[in-house]
Protein backbone atom coordinates (compact mmCIF):
# COMPACT_ATOMS: atom_id res chain seq x y z
CA UNK A 1 0.00 0.00 0.00
CA UNK A 2 1.45 3.33 -1.08
CA UNK A 3 -0.59 6.09 0.48
CA UNK A 4 0.10 9.61 -0.71
CA UNK A 5 -2.85 11.44 0.86
CA UNK A 6 -5.29 11.41 3.78
CA UNK A 7 -8.73 12.97 3.37
CA UNK A 8 -10.76 14.05 6.40
CA UNK A 9 -14.45 14.64 6.94
CA UNK A 10 -15.19 17.65 9.15
CA UNK A 11 -18.02 16.94 11.60
CA UNK A 12 -17.13 14.39 14.31
CA UNK A 13 -13.66 13.92 12.81
CA UNK A 14 -11.95 17.31 12.78
CA UNK A 15 -14.36 18.68 15.36
CA UNK A 16 -16.38 17.33 18.24
CA UNK A 17 -20.19 17.01 18.01
CA UNK A 18 -22.52 19.53 19.65
CA UNK A 19 -22.80 19.18 23.41
CA UNK A 20 -26.00 18.13 25.13
CA UNK A 21 -26.23 21.63 26.62
CA UNK A 22 -25.90 23.31 23.23
CA UNK A 23 -28.66 21.13 21.79
CA UNK A 24 -31.01 21.49 24.75
CA UNK A 25 -30.64 25.29 24.80
CA UNK A 26 -31.29 25.55 21.06
CA UNK A 27 -34.28 23.24 21.40
CA UNK A 28 -35.74 25.33 24.22
CA UNK A 29 -35.35 28.47 22.11
CA UNK A 30 -37.45 26.75 19.43
CA UNK A 31 -40.01 25.48 21.90
CA UNK A 32 -39.00 21.86 21.26
CA UNK A 33 -37.66 18.93 23.18
CA UNK A 34 -34.08 18.00 22.35
CA UNK A 35 -35.13 14.87 20.38
CA UNK A 36 -37.63 16.96 18.38
CA UNK A 37 -34.97 19.57 17.64
CA UNK A 38 -32.42 16.99 16.51
CA UNK A 39 -34.97 15.23 14.28
CA UNK A 40 -35.97 18.49 12.57
CA UNK A 41 -32.34 19.63 12.34
CA UNK A 42 -31.40 16.59 10.23
CA UNK A 43 -34.63 16.14 8.27
CA UNK A 44 -33.68 18.40 5.34
CA UNK A 45 -29.97 18.53 6.00
CA UNK A 46 -28.95 16.86 2.75
CA UNK A 47 -30.60 19.63 0.73
CA UNK A 48 -28.97 22.23 2.98
CA UNK A 49 -25.56 20.66 2.46
CA UNK A 50 -26.22 20.66 -1.28
CA UNK A 51 -26.66 24.42 -1.27
CA UNK A 52 -30.15 25.35 -0.04
CA UNK A 53 -30.10 28.95 1.17
CA UNK A 54 -29.72 29.17 4.97
CA UNK A 55 -32.82 31.33 5.38
CA UNK A 56 -34.91 28.80 3.44
CA UNK A 57 -33.57 25.90 5.50
CA UNK A 58 -34.35 27.60 8.81
CA UNK A 59 -37.77 28.80 7.64
CA UNK A 60 -38.60 25.19 6.79
CA UNK A 61 -37.24 24.15 10.17
CA UNK A 62 -39.58 26.67 11.78
CA UNK A 63 -42.58 25.32 9.85
CA UNK A 64 -41.72 21.76 10.94
CA UNK A 65 -41.51 23.06 14.50
CA UNK A 66 -44.81 24.95 14.34
CA UNK A 67 -43.05 28.32 14.47
CA UNK A 68 -42.66 31.29 12.12
CA UNK A 69 -38.94 32.13 12.21
CA UNK A 70 -38.30 35.81 11.55
CA UNK A 71 -34.96 37.18 10.30
CA UNK A 72 -33.59 37.64 13.82
CA UNK A 73 -34.45 34.06 14.79
CA UNK A 74 -32.86 32.72 11.61
CA UNK A 75 -29.65 34.60 12.31
CA UNK A 76 -29.61 33.31 15.88
CA UNK A 77 -30.04 29.73 14.72
CA UNK A 78 -27.24 30.14 12.17
CA UNK A 79 -25.01 31.50 14.93
CA UNK A 80 -25.82 28.52 17.14
CA UNK A 81 -25.32 26.09 14.29
CA UNK A 82 -21.80 27.41 13.70
CA UNK A 83 -21.10 27.14 17.42
CA UNK A 84 -22.25 23.50 17.37
CA UNK A 85 -19.28 22.58 15.17
CA UNK A 86 -16.61 24.99 16.40
CA UNK A 87 -14.87 22.79 18.97
CA UNK A 88 -12.01 21.54 16.80
CA UNK A 89 -10.04 18.44 17.80
CA UNK A 90 -6.53 19.82 18.14
CA UNK A 91 -5.11 16.29 18.38
CA UNK A 92 -6.25 15.47 14.85
CA UNK A 93 -5.16 18.87 13.54
CA UNK A 94 -1.74 18.38 15.12
CA UNK A 95 -1.44 14.97 13.48
CA UNK A 96 -2.25 16.51 10.11
CA UNK A 97 0.89 18.61 10.49
CA UNK A 98 2.82 15.39 11.11
CA UNK A 99 1.36 13.88 7.94
CA UNK A 100 2.41 16.85 5.85
CA UNK A 101 5.91 16.89 7.33
CA UNK A 102 6.15 13.25 6.25
CA UNK A 103 5.28 14.22 2.69
CA UNK A 104 1.62 13.17 2.57
CA UNK A 105 -0.99 15.47 1.08
CA UNK A 106 -4.10 16.27 3.09
CA UNK A 107 -7.64 17.27 2.24
CA UNK A 108 -10.93 18.10 3.90
CA UNK A 109 -14.02 16.62 2.21
CA UNK A 110 -17.27 17.45 3.95
CA UNK A 111 -20.98 17.82 3.46
CA UNK A 112 -21.47 21.36 4.76
CA UNK A 113 -24.00 24.17 4.36
CA UNK A 114 -22.79 27.61 3.40
CA UNK A 115 -22.65 29.19 6.91
CA UNK A 116 -20.32 26.48 8.22
CA UNK A 117 -18.10 26.47 5.17
CA UNK A 118 -17.82 30.24 5.08
CA UNK A 119 -16.99 30.27 8.77
CA UNK A 120 -14.20 27.73 8.24
CA UNK A 121 -12.82 29.76 5.34
CA UNK A 122 -12.80 32.81 7.62
CA UNK A 123 -11.16 31.00 10.58
CA UNK A 124 -7.54 32.07 10.60
CA UNK A 125 -5.18 29.16 10.00
CA UNK A 126 -7.75 26.37 9.91
CA UNK A 127 -7.62 25.56 6.20
CA UNK A 128 -3.83 25.95 6.20
CA UNK A 129 -3.79 22.31 7.37
CA UNK A 130 -5.03 21.12 3.98
CA UNK A 131 -3.67 20.97 0.45
CA UNK A 132 -7.17 20.71 -0.98
CA UNK A 133 -10.68 21.59 0.24
CA UNK A 134 -14.00 20.14 -0.93
CA UNK A 135 -17.21 21.58 0.55
CA UNK A 136 -20.49 20.16 -0.76
CA UNK A 137 -22.45 23.42 -0.86
CA UNK A 138 -19.89 24.92 -3.25
CA UNK A 139 -20.34 22.05 -5.72
CA UNK A 140 -24.02 21.19 -5.31
CA UNK A 141 -22.93 17.57 -4.76
CA UNK A 142 -22.92 15.61 -1.50
CA UNK A 143 -21.40 12.41 -0.18
CA UNK A 144 -21.83 9.60 -0.99
CA UNK A 145 -22.32 10.71 -4.61
CA UNK A 146 -19.33 9.70 -6.74
CA UNK A 147 -18.60 13.14 -8.15
CA UNK A 148 -17.56 14.61 -4.83
CA UNK A 149 -14.89 11.97 -4.26
CA UNK A 150 -13.62 12.45 -7.82
CA UNK A 151 -13.31 16.18 -7.17
CA UNK A 152 -11.30 15.70 -3.97
CA UNK A 153 -8.90 13.12 -5.40
CA UNK A 154 -8.37 15.08 -8.60
CA UNK A 155 -7.64 18.20 -6.58
CA UNK A 156 -5.03 16.34 -4.57
CA UNK A 157 -3.35 15.01 -7.69
CA UNK A 158 -3.37 11.39 -6.50
CA UNK A 159 -5.02 8.18 -7.67
CA UNK A 160 -7.99 6.96 -5.59
CA UNK A 161 -6.03 3.95 -4.32
CA UNK A 162 -3.34 6.33 -3.02
CA UNK A 163 -5.76 8.09 -0.65
CA UNK A 164 -7.26 7.20 2.74
CA UNK A 165 -10.62 8.76 3.64
CA UNK A 166 -11.81 9.11 7.26
CA UNK A 167 -15.49 9.80 7.95
CA UNK A 168 -17.90 9.13 10.80
CA UNK A 169 -20.73 7.96 8.52
CA UNK A 170 -20.68 4.40 7.20
CA UNK A 171 -22.53 5.27 3.99
CA UNK A 172 -19.95 7.92 3.12
CA UNK A 173 -17.09 5.53 3.82
CA UNK A 174 -18.74 2.93 1.58
CA UNK A 175 -19.16 5.57 -1.12
CA UNK A 176 -15.45 6.31 -0.98
CA UNK A 177 -14.56 2.62 -1.17
CA UNK A 178 -16.80 2.24 -4.21
CA UNK A 179 -14.68 4.89 -5.93
CA UNK A 180 -11.47 3.01 -5.16
CA UNK A 181 -10.29 4.91 -2.09
CA UNK A 182 -9.17 3.30 1.12
CA UNK A 183 -11.68 4.43 3.76
CA UNK A 184 -12.42 3.84 7.42
CA UNK A 185 -15.22 4.82 9.79
CA UNK A 186 -13.85 7.30 12.32
CA UNK A 187 -15.48 6.99 15.73
CA UNK A 188 -12.93 8.53 18.09
CA UNK A 189 -9.31 9.60 17.85
CA UNK A 190 -8.34 6.95 20.39
CA UNK A 191 -10.06 4.15 18.46
CA UNK A 192 -8.51 5.28 15.18
CA UNK A 193 -5.04 5.11 16.69
CA UNK A 194 -5.72 1.69 18.17
CA UNK A 195 -7.35 0.09 15.13
CA UNK A 196 -6.22 1.77 11.92
CA UNK A 197 -3.13 3.92 12.39
CA UNK A 198 -0.55 1.13 12.21
CA UNK A 199 -2.43 -0.70 9.46
CA UNK A 200 -1.74 2.14 7.05
CA UNK A 201 1.83 2.74 8.25
CA UNK A 202 1.06 6.39 8.93
CA UNK A 203 3.32 8.73 10.90
CA UNK A 204 2.75 8.67 14.65
CA UNK A 205 1.36 11.78 16.31
CA UNK A 206 4.19 13.96 17.63
CA UNK A 207 2.06 15.21 20.55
Amino acid sequence: MNLRAVIFDFGNVLCFPPTATQLSEAAALCGLTTPEFVANFWRKRRDYDRGTEPAAYWRDFGVMSGRDFDAAMIQEMIRREIAFWSHHDTRVLGWIKDLRRAGLRTSILSNLPAPLGENLRATAGFLDHFDQVTFSYELGVIKPEPEIYHYAVRGLGVAPEEALFLDDRTEDVEGARAMGLHAEVFTTWEEFLAQHHARYALPSPST
